[in-house]
């Protein structure tokens, strides 16, 4: 079994910065992973903020955040990564983890990530 833990979350005003971390736990996460971050809105359908594969130079934004946040990955420690700068009202949301084991890139769609977080609260004031 895989955990994912989020944590980082929190309420800042427009402009401002925060740093989510995704601690993964357990003897099923190593080899080829991709880690991704999703969001989900209320009212709204979750989707892909940001992944990342294993060799940690594979990555992808959604056109909603590139230039503003930056995915990462520290394998040593099995922590994944999401800075984000810049926030704006629109990011807030529930922040949360997912990975997959892949042998080639990352899975674009929520139903192809078999590990998730609970989440995290990321709250943006205008």
């Amino acid at each position: 079994q895989v955990h994912l833990a989020e944590s980082g979350g929190g309420s800042v005003q427009a402009g401002g910065s925060l740093r989510l971390s995704c601690t993964a736990s357990g003897d099923t996460l190593n080899g080829n992973i991709c880690m991704a971050w999703f969001r989900q809105a209320p009212g709204k359908e979750r989707e892909r903020v940001a992944s990342i594969y294993t060799d940690g130079g594979t990555t992808y934004y959604a056109d909603s955040v590139k230039g503003r946040f930056a995915i990462s990955r520290d394998n040593a420690r099995n922590t994944l990564y999401l800075q984000m700068d810049t926030l704006k009202p629109e990011d807030t949301a529930m922040y949360y983890c997912a990975a997959e084991a892949r042998f080639i890139g990352c899975p674009t769609i929520v139903a192809n990530y078999r590990y998730w977080g609970q989440g995290a609260q990321v709250t943006v004031s205008s």
